[in-house]
């Protein structure tokens, strides 16, 4: 063998391991960024999840408003990218606990029951006006002592959380999208499908809850997000009681 064809043979060697250096590099790359987003959404290769729903009004069979039909999509493109399954129930037909299943809870109290329990139990520090005939003050967010209320169109609210249950290393997360209008609820998906990498940096595998402003949605739709401020704590923290209904009066 002369000394071209060993330097040519040495070439496509050099050339061949580092090909197959690189391609094991992605490979750790790519799996370890795939179980950094499972361990946060809590999907490990072909686990399960629900999509919880409320009713359109109008009817009795399941029927999602045109913009949660999207913060769907959004959402099952997160699990399908986890390897997971995801199945949709509509809220008044899911009868269990949470922690067994990752969950993905869409919807305001007023047409949730689903959210309207997780609120109750998970986050006693807010609290949602759904009284249909409290004029401006119908749909806002009261949550510690601020309050946040809609102005449709232009300014509105919507919590996004990541909650687990404590004390329970194992129990998969249950993720709420509690906004003032259906628009919102869009919008937090969206946001989470952006920024999960960061969350995921920031919170691990631990509970967070967000306050996030959706701005101007009747030029932008969902795409312009502002976040307020991580109101974990507020959140869950329980709402002092009103002035004489701790005595009694």
């Amino acid at each position: 063998m002369n000394d071209d064809v060993r330097n040519i043979v040495l070439g496509l060697v050099a050339t061949g391991l580092s090909a197959s250096l690189g391609w094991l590099a992605r490979t750790y790359l790519w799996r370890r960024k795939l179980r950094r987003r499972q361990a946060f959404f809590g999907l490990p290769d072909h686990s399960e999840s629900l999509l919880v729903v409320n009713r359109n009004a109008g009817g009795p069979e399941l029927s999602v408003m045109r913009h949660d039909v999207f913060a769907l999509l959004e959402l099952s493109a997160l699990i399908k990218d986890c390897n997971a399954l995801a199945q949709v129930v509509a809220h008044d037909a899911t009868q269990q606990g949470f922690g067994e299943r990752t969950e993905f809870c869409l919807g305001g109290p007023a047409s949730n029951r689903r959210m309207a329990a997780h609120l109750s139990s998970l986050l006693p520090g807010v609290s949602v006006n759904i009284d249909a005939q409290a004029g401006p003050e119908t749909g806002a967010f009261r949550i510690g002592g601020e309050d946040y209320r809609v102005d449709p169109g232009v300014t509105e609210y919507v919590l996004l959380a990541r909650l687990t249950v404590d004390g329970q290393r194992d129990a998969r997360p249950v993720f709420l999208f509690c906004g003032q209008r259906a628009i919102t609820n869009q919008a937090a998906t969206r946001y989470l499908a952006r920024h999960h990498e960061r969350l995921g940096r920031k919170y691990g595998t631990g509970s967070f809850v967000l306050l996030l402003k959706v701005v101007n949605s009747q030029a932008y739709g969902p795409d312009v997000v502002e976040l307020v401020a991580d109101v974990t704590r507020a959140a869950r923290t329980p709402l002092p009681e009103p002035a004489g209904v701790a005595g009694g009066e």
